[in-house]
């Protein structure tokens, strides 16, 4: 535990707590930190002026990275016939209907996205215990809920991010990998930042996204200045 300790407090040498750091210069220290043996991946957490439990304060949608995620995500697809076909064609990784229902409340969920047609929705729905809780269930309103079984497949394979406001008023995701080069990182971060800042519901009051900070899956955070991430509707 104590090299743990002292690898964390190595890691964190140079980074100003307090500092709001421009973009490019987060990115930079969180890639320099990063010391893993592994491929880390860089997650955003942003605090937002908002309260989730009014309903007009909640926030949630689904963000297109323009350089993926770094991750292949294993997509299942609730869907019947024709449309099955379709998922099946489009790389989809499980399709069903009534058989995956079925597998997915013996508890297996061999899977990390999922999209259902819309008249597969009663029958998922009885999932909602089981895949509520992950963050799993489709949502028309993240396009998981679709007859465009292609596009939600190819989007989720090539860099979908959901993101949703937990209670604090916090939201999280991930942003690609300490692999990839700077800019890169800083394409999906303001990406990120601009589809949440989109995302603003009609109750929040005051200022919206109020911090906004980035790690790697083992380094420390580091506190980003959301004006050099701007844009036009972040106020």
């Amino acid at each position: 535990m104590a090299h743990i300790g002292k690898r964390i407090a190595k890691s964190r040498e140079g980074i100003d707590r307090i500092k709001l750091y421009a973009i490019g210069e987060a990115v930079k220290l969180v890639k320099e930190r990063a010391t893993a043996k592994f491929d880390e991946t860089i997650e955003i957490a942003m605090n937002l002026g908002v309260d989730p439990k009014h309903a007009d304060q909640m926030v949630r949608g689904v963000v297109n990275l323009p350089n993926g995620t770094g991750r292949t995500l294993r997509v299942a697809v609730f869907a019947r016939g024709a449309k099955a076909d379709e998922a099946r064609a489009a790389g989809a990784d499980i399709v069903g209907a009534e058989d995956l229902v079925q597998s997915v409340q013996g508890g297996t969920i061999d899977f990390d996205r999922c999209v259902a047609t819309p008249d597969m929705m009663p029958l998922v729905g009885r999932l909602g215990k089981v895949l509520g809780p992950r963050g799993l269930m489709p949502n028309p309103k993240v396009g998981t809920v679709t007859m465009d079984v292609k596009g939600a497949v190819a989007a989720s394979k090539g860099g979908a991010v959901e993101f949703r406001v937990e209670k604090a008023g916090i939201i999280q995701g991930s942003v690609g990998k300490v692999s990839f080069e700077e800019g890169k990182l800083v394409e999906n971060i303001a990406a990120f930042v601009d589809a949440v800042a989109r995302a603003k519901p009609a109750g929040a009051k005051g200022t919206y996204i109020q911090r906004v900070a980035i790690s790697s899956t083992m380094g420390p955070g580091v506190k980003v200045d959301p004006s050099t991430v701007a844009t036009g509707s972040s106020a």
